[in-house]
Formats: C-alpha cells, structure tokens, sequence
C-alpha cells in the first residue's frame, strides 16, 4: 500500500479515536439531559475508547496497520514489525488526525449553551491539580509507563502469526477499555500522545505545560515492550499478521 494511502488511513483513525474517545467525555460522561443520571460515566467513556481502535482495526488495519499512536508505531518499531523508516510521517499523521479530531469536537461542543472549553478540561490528560484523583506526576509516570507497556504487549501479542486470527481488534480494544478504567482516575488516561496533544492544544496553559509526560512515559513504555516480547515470544519480524499493525 503506498504510503500516502497509508499516512491518510492513519491520519482518519486517529481523527476517529479523538472524536470518538474524548468526545464521549466532553459531550456524554456527565450529561443529564431530561432523565436524572443519563450520562455514560467514565465506564462508558473506557468503553468508548475501545470501540474507536476495535472498529478502525477492522476498517484499516489491513490499510495502515492501524496504529493510530505514536508510542505503538515506537513500539512496533522496536520490536521489528515496522519499518523505522516510516515512524515519523506515521506520527505526523496521527498528530494532525488528533488535532483534527479536538478541532471538529469543540466545534460541537460550543454549541452547548454557557460551555467553557478550558474550565471543562477537554479530555485532557494531567497530574497533580490537573489529575482527576489529584495524583502525583510520579504516580501518572508510572501508570503512563506501565498501562503503555501493558497495551503494546497485548498488541505484539494479539498480531503474533501463532495467534488466533482475526481477533486482534477485539484484544486490543478490550485491553484499551480495561486500561480506561484503571488509569482515567490517575491521568484521565492518554497512552497516546496524539490523543493528548490534541485536546491539549485547544486547553492551553497547564495542560501543554504538562503535555511532555504524556509523550515521555507511552513512549518509554511502548519501547520496553518493543524489546520484552519478543525476548518471551521469540518473535520475529515474519510473525505478525498482515492486519498486524504492521
């Protein structure tokens, strides 16, 4: 697949996953409406964020891969699924998708009477004050790290050749939901610096002061898995499928 066709897969995913994900947050976690308690919370906020990557896996996996992150692409590399050639327009794609994506949100978003994009927070991601339990950055460090980990070696694992084929979409979504509900009290949960970048933009002030932990710690995290799995799986470059988000 030529690489534009590739960078634009991976430019809508991404789009997808913002307004999908942090749209859920903004426009549904705490929305009344006529009915007391109407709002979705934060499980269904996890859940959205699975459905994004579950449903791009199985409309461009076979596209793009369907990375839409820049940690799984450093991960991916890392491990010898993909090319290292090709990670920095990947990253610029799923950046400018992300941006896109917060932009066409709060679009919709102001049209909600008395709506105030920064005091809402925006989805975005943060420690300290700006973390939704008050966490310490060491704290959203950590968890950063290791749910980024956790994720990349469940991807490796579900696109193994030996796995079972054609449900890597519903592991990697699934994984995605379960690290929403751990880690949304923590850091309002990124794993993805494109999903963080773009909410943060728009937010300005504090949360693009903090933006750098959310770029550090996924990416630190997907290059430790990048080099653990394939040490356990002794996995090679020929083992991932070609959904494989290769």
């Amino acid at each position: 697949m030529q690489l534009s066709k590739r960078l634009a897969a991976e430019l809508f995913g991404t789009f997808w996953l913002v307004l999908g994900g942090c749209g859920s947050a903004v426009l549904a976690a705490n929305f009344a409406g006529p009915v007391h308690g109407l709002g979705i919370g934060f499980v269904g906020v996890s859940l959205a964020f699975g459905l994004t990557v579950l449903t791009m896996a199985y409309a461009i996996g076979h596209i793009s891969g369907c990375h839409l992150n820049p940690a799984v692409s450093v991960g991916l590399t890392v491990a010898g699924r993909f090319a290292a050639r090709d990670l920095l327009p990947y990253i610029v794609a799923q950046v400018i998708g992300a941006v896109l994506g917060a932009l066409v949100l709060s679009l919709i978003a102001s049209g909600k009477p008395g709506f105030d994009l920064v005091a809402s927070g925006f989805a975005s991601n943060g420690y300290g004050e700006r973390s939704p339990g008050h966490y310490s950055l060491a704290a959203a460090f950590i968890c950063e790290v290791v749910m980024t980990g956790f994720f990349l070696f469940v991807i490796l694992g579900a696109t193994d050749k030996r796995a079972p084929a054609g449900f890597a979409p519903i592991a990697i979504g699934l994984c995605l939901t379960l690290i929403h509900l751990i880690s949304i009290p923590v850091t309002n949960t990124s794993v993805n610096p494109a999903r963080s970048t773009g909410p943060a933009l728009f937010v300005g002030g504090a949360a693009v002061d903090q933006l750098w932990l959310f770029w550090v710690a996924p990416i630190l995290g997907a290059v430790i898995a990048g080099v653990l799995y394939p040490l356990i799986a002794e996995s090679r470059s020929g083992n991932s499928q070609k959904l494989a988000l290769d």
